[in-house]
């Protein structure tokens, strides 16, 4: 019944390993146009260049290129109480980041930030823009710019990502385009840049401005020369360009008071202004200079560049994450800046001990796993196995141990190369074949058919060569033997019970320890049927054969059917709705030939011609739509709404809980994960819990790992995991509590009431 299983589940494991493809969260769908809109903010795209855009000989004109200014900006306007940040945001955020694709020979230039606000959130204080701002970019046209005779515009394509926060964060991104005439005026918007432009903070003269270090390091004793006689002697406020530095939730001492690292002085010393300003206790860089913005009441700005006078304590990096890491995350956690996995063979080994519980937990979670829902359509392959024996206990045995022997190859040559994988850096975890369309479609297609077969639709041996199908009569262990193999790769997404940590930990072992885990697991698997076949007992409680066994193979293809189905709606969340459609006709292309092929007499050779050429035809014509990664409702969405439960996932977000002092619950999960549809259908969408969370203040996140992302890859690893369902609660200052994979309302409330039992 399954001779094409070599080549399906070849050519679906040689394909688990396609080009990282990184998942962004685009608000705006089909063409870019000049504006994204979110409920919280308006992003739109505008240009001014009043006298056209200098080309050729007028762009070599230094002069002649100032009096024909070309600017960019992204104006933001925000809904009431929401904001974004400045290019330092403070106690927390992320700044709005700006990443243009120009033609050869234009540069853009650096945002010139306006001056932003100070928004205190209850202990922090974070420096951004509420109502609208507009972030002005200069555009620098070189002579390479060649726009050809008859091109009549230039065009620039923009893509922002943003942060917008009230009492919640939401990462944010847009893409933009707009098109700028050659000869003509854009200049509709030039109040809005002429006024964003006055008001730039003006730059003071080089030399008088000194930051002065204390003996210990933890004050900053400034001085600034050369600002205007109009502002001398009033109060000013302050913003450092550099975060991390000063520390920004601090406010003004009052009058004879000693000064206390959570409080600032300032005075003016005739025509120079000074300020005690302390050191952030999260200081990381120790800067020569420190760039600051010093503002008036009337908005009138300006840059001191301070020089600082003294030597800086040596800093010590955060417990837990590395300043790489960190970096990474903090700059949007790009894949390019993550460190590499460490290669297995240079992993350090564990203790006897350790190792031994591992392989237990292994075991285990093996043994658990064959009651997981993905392993369930296998199961009718087995019975049927197991009942055609009937007493025939040799061949029972044989069958059982070559199922074994199948499972457990299959386990390890996954492994590895998952192993092998991250050693070349890629960041992956267990269940990541399922992260490629291609693979997801070849398991649709080979779960269909076996649907068919097993639904009487057709027979192998009827139009597969003699030799080829005799084999299965000649050899009945191949049939155990890649069923084995069919059970792993369709259980591969899932993570059960003792699987968890076993498999967190293989991953940081030594290739040899970390297969040996990987063939535990296999056996914990293919266990319970090694010994049904081993034990008389057990085989003896199965029916004889019979004509049920005809009945019960033809029931058994409505679960290959509706995993196919569920296929299907994975590859959905991959490819998107056209992908899904293309695969669908292509079955039924596939389920029609083989329909034909089965016929009898003359009608066989024409319509099998007819269905082939159909299924040729479709693969040529749509096939490419089934592997094409669309961006899903999940990453379009991804702006959600204030008022939703379930946050989409990022560190920033994340963070930004955190800093507020709200714990957080994170659900790493993905729609090819059967247990994880499973958990949030019951245990994370009961109301006990629902309410609990509400009760404990925590804010819900998503981590969703349906394609390939390696920050959460990151993420899992650092949690001892390499796959999900992983469910973590956390507050600020405390370790992250990691439940187990199929999770229960009792232990969410557990989790929470220690949570708040906790100093």
């Amino acid at each position: 019944m399954r001779h094409l299983l070599p080549a399906l589940l070849a050519a679906a494991f040689s394909a688990a390993a396609p080009a990282q493809v990184a998942g962004l969260n685009v608000l705006a769908s089909g063409a870019p146009g000049d504006e994204v809109a979110t409920p919280q903010v308006r992003a739109q795209l505008l240009a001014y260049a009043p006298q056209g855009v200098p080309v050729g000989a007028e762009a070599a004109e230094a002069a002649n290129a100032a009096r024909r200014p070309v600017w960019l900006g992204l104006r933001l306007e925000h809904q009431p109480h929401w904001h974004t940040y400045w290019k330092n945001p403070g106690d927390s955020g992320l700044p709005t980041k700006l990443e243009w694709t120009l033609p050869p020979g234009v540069r853009a230039g650096e945002i010139q930030w306006p001056l932003p606000q100070r928004l205190p959130l209850g202990p922090l204080v974070n420096y951004g823009y509420e109502g609208t701002v507009l972030l002005p970019v200069p555009l620098t046209i070189t002579p390479e710019f060649e726009p050809g005779p008859a091109a009549e515009a230039m065009e620039v394509r923009l893509h922002a990502s943003w942060l917008v926060c009230k009492q919640e964060c939401i990462p944010q991104e847009g893409d933009f385009a707009i098109r700028l005439p050659l000869r003509g005026s854009s200049a509709l918007n030039g109040a809005a840049f002429e006024q964003a432009l006055g008001r730039l903070p003006a730059d003071l003269p080089s030399g008088g401005q000194t930051a002065t270090l204390s003996s210990d390091g933890q004050r900053l004793q400034m001085r600034i020369s050369g600002l205007p006689a109009s502002v001398q002697g009033q109060p000013l406020q302050w913003f450092p360009e550099t975060g991390d530095i000063v520390a920004a939730a601090v406010s003004p001492a009052r009058e004879g008071a000693a000064l206390t690292p959570a409080t600032w002085s300032q005075k003016w010393e005739g025509d120079v202004w000074t300020a005690s300003l302390p050191v952030a206790d999260t200081r990381l860089e120790s800067p020569a200079a420190l760039p600051l913005l010093l503002a008036a009441a009337d908005g009138q700005s300006w840059r001191a560049h301070a020089e600082v006078q003294g030597q800086w304590p040596a800093v010590q990096p955060p417990d837990g994450v590395s300043p790489q890491m960190a970096a990474a995350l903090q700059e949007g956690a790009a894949a390019s800046a993550l460190s590499p996995a460490p290669s297995p063979a240079g992993a350090a080994a564990v203790p006897a001990s350790v190792f031994f519980f591992a392989l237990l937990g292994a075991l285990l979670g093996g043994m658990v796993l064959n009651l997981m829902p993905c392993v369930f359509p296998v199961l009718a392959i087995k019975v049927i196995g197991f009942a055609r024996h009937g007493d025939n206990l040799r061949a029972q045995r044989a069958g059982g141990l070559a199922y074994t022997a199948g499972v457990v190859l299959s386990f390890v040559l996954l492994g590895g190369l998952m192993l092998a994988l991250r050693a070349a850096g890629a960041q992956l975890g267990w269940g990541f074949q399922l992260q490629s369309p291609l693979v997801i479609a070849l398991l649709a297609a080979l779960f269909a058919v076996l649907g068919l077969n097993l639904a009487g639709v057709f027979e192998f041996g009827q139009f597969l060569p003699s030799r080829v199908a005799s084999l299965q009569a000649e050899n009945p262990v191949i049939d155990s033997f890649l069923s084995g193999v069919l059970a792993v790769a369709v259980a591969s997404p899932c993570t059960a019970p003792f699987m968890g940590a076993s498999l967190g930990l293989a991953i940081g072992l030594p290739a040899a320890q970390a297969l040996a885990i990987f063939a535990a697991l296999g056996l914990g698997m293919a266990l319970p049927y090694l010994a049904a076949s081993w034990l008389p007992a057990l085989a003896r409680c199965l029916p004889r054969p019979g004509a049920w066994m005809e009945v019960f193979k033809k029931f058994m293809a409505f679960p290959m059917f509706a995993t196919a189905t569920w296929l299907l709606w994975v590859l959905g969340q991959q490819s998107g709705i056209n992908g899904a459609a293309a695969l669908l006709m292509i079955l039924v292309a596939l389920a029609m030939l083989l329909w034909a092929l089965g016929l009898q007499g003359r009608a066989r050779i024409g319509l099998a011609a007819f269905a082939a050429a159909a299924l040729i035809g479709l693969l040529a014509g749509i096939g490419p739509n089934v592997t094409h990664l669309e961006e899903s409702a999940a990453a379009t969405g991804n702006a959600a709404s204030a008022g939703s439960r379930w946050q989409p996932w990022s560190d920033a977000a994340v963070q930004a809980a955190l800093s507020e002092g709200h714990p957080v619950f994170i659900d790493y999960t993905a729609a090819w994960c059967v247990t994880c549809q499973y958990n949030k259908k019951t245990t994370l969408a009961s109301q006990q819990v629902l309410d609990a969370f509400d009760a404990a203040g925590v804010r819900t996140f998503r981590a969703d790992w349906t394609r390939r992302d390696p920050v959460i890859s990151a993420h899992l690893q650092s949690l001892g995991r390499s796959g999900v369902p992983t469910y973590v609660l956390q507050a600020k200052g405390r370790a992250p509590q990691v439940f187990s994979e199929v999770i229960g309302v009792d232990e969410i409330l557990a989790g929470l009431k220690a949570l708040e039992a906790a100093p």
